[in-house]
């Protein structure tokens, strides 16, 4: 876990409570709740010193702390245990980008942004700090939550990362392939243009165009071609990912590796029509669909 939580996948919503509007910023399997945004509720000009102010508390402190030592195995006891010597003292102040840069902790995630920044916490901190705030606001604001985890429409926006998994599934075997047989020798802005160019190898290879062909053609529509492609055409990717890897390894040159990967590509999607376990991998992802 640890700093590995700001890798994973965000999802981002909000809540209405009393009139407030709250973040919520999925991380993994977990719904981080704005503590800005609840701050507010007191101090809408200085949130920030709301949580503050919060954190710096002995009782707060306690609270925080044993949440990181009981949930979180990359916790750093020793910097956490000489705070816990000076949160008596009147003069202890915290705040959360100290607490997660000193002791490794997960509790907090600290975002930096005009629109979309701030501190988010795990719900038993959030919550914690909601009864600080007001008691009746926590209320509420449990209220709206459990009608959240509830809310269809959220749930399917979940959900619908099982087609990203899809391209995620070797998308690291590819990079690292490109990092160690590609780009040793590169600026770091040539880096990212290898990335992109060897991402559109893939997308020419199997969609006949690339990412930004797309684009242009479908100015109206959200998102990348990989968003709108169906499942077989996924796994295909899934698949030219890992044959891409190897074929960098092996120094192909690029132009001759595309060649190739359209064959295969081709192939592919002749023996793969009607495979079964697609079959339901398609069923599950039009269910979802229909849910919204």
């Amino acid at each position: 876990m640890g700093r590995d939580i700001y890798e994973k996948e965000i999802i981002k919503t909000q809540l209405k409570v009393k009139d407030t509007l709250v973040g919520i910023m999925r991380i993994g399997d977990v719904d981080y709740i704005s503590l800005t945004d609840l701050a507010r509720y007191k101090n809408p000009l200085t949130p920030g010193d709301v949580i503050i102010k919060w954190m710096s508390n002995k009782s707060s402190f306690d609270f925080y702390c044993l949440w990181e030592e009981l949930s979180n195995p990359n916790f750093k006891l020793a910097e956490s245990h000489e705070f816990k010597n000076d949160s008596a003292t009147q003069s202890f102040t915290m705040s959360p980008s100290r607490w997660i840069k000193e002791t490794n902790a997960i509790g907090f995630v600290s975002k930096r942004g005009k629109y979309d920044g701030g501190t988010f916490a795990h719900p038993d901190i959030a919550l914690e700090f909601a009864s600080w705030v007001d008691t009746a606001f926590k209320l509420h604001l449990i209220k709206e939550f459990e009608r959240l985890k509830q809310n269809e429409s959220y749930q399917k926006k979940i959900n619908w990362s099982v087609r990203r998994e899809l391209v995620k599934t070797n998308y690291k075997i590819h990079t690292d392939s490109i990092k160690e047989n590609l780009v040793p020798t590169l600026t770091e802005k040539q880096k990212q243009y290898v990335y992109a160019n060897e991402a559109d190898v893939l997308n020419v290879a199997l969609f006949g165009m690339t990412a930004k062909e797309w684009r242009d053609n479908n100015s109206d529509l959200d998102g990348n071609m990989r968003d709108y492609a169906n499942i077989l055409q996924l796994v295909i990717l899934s698949n030219l990912e890992n044959l891409n890897a190897e074929m960098i390894k092996q120094g192909i040159e690029q132009k001759d590796r595309l060649q190739k990967l359209n064959e295969i590509a081709k192939n592919q999607y002749t023996i793969l029509q009607g495979n079964n376990s697609i079959k339901k991998i398609e069923e599950l992802d039009n269910k979802k669909l229909l849910e919204v």
